[in-house]
C-alpha cells in the first residue's frame, strides 16, 4: 500500500487548524495580546484563516497531480510567510511576537519540508 504523501498529512492538519480557527477565533487575540478589549479585534482575521486553509487543504488534497498539489503547498507556504509579516507586528509583548513568528515560520518551514521529501518519492 502507497504511504500518503506529506503534503497530504501537512494539508490534513493545516484543514485541522481551518475548523480551529472557525471554532474558536478568539486564539488569534488572546496570542496577540493580553488585552481582553483588544482581543475580538482579531476574531475576523482568524476566521479568515478557516475558509482560506480549508480551500487551499482542499486543492492540495483533491489534487489531480503532485505538480498541483504542489502548487497549492507553494502557495500555503506563501501564505504562511504572509502571516508572520503581517500578524508579528501586531503582537503586544515580545514573547508574543516570538509565538506568533514561531508558528508561522514552523508551520511553512514544515510546508517546505513536505515539499522537498515529496519530490524525493
Amino acid at each position: 500500500m502507497k504511504k500518503p504523501s506529506y503534503s497530504l498529512i501537512m494539508s490534513a492538519a493545516t484543514a485541522g487548524y481551518a475548523v480551529f480557527a472557525l471554532a474558536k477565533p478568539r486564539h488569534l487575540g488572546a496570542a496577540l495580546t493580553k488585552s481582553p478589549l483588544k482581543q475580538p479585534e482579531y476574531d475576523v482575521v482568524a476566521r479568515l484563516f478557516g475558509p482560506r486553509d480549508l480551500a487551499v487543504s482542499a486543492l492540495a488534497i483533491l489534487a489531480p497531480s503532485a505538480a498541483v498539489r504542489e502548487q497549492a503547498m507553494v502557495a500555503r507556504v506563501v501564505l504562511d510567510l504572509s502571516d508572520a509579516a503581517l500578524l508579528t507586528p501586531e503582537a503586544t509583548t515580545v514573547g508574543a511576537k516570538a509565538k506568533v513568528l514561531g508558528a508561522t515560520l514552523t508551520w511553512a518551514g514544515l510546508n517546505v519540508a513536505a515539499i522537498l521529501a515529496d519530490r524525493k518519492r
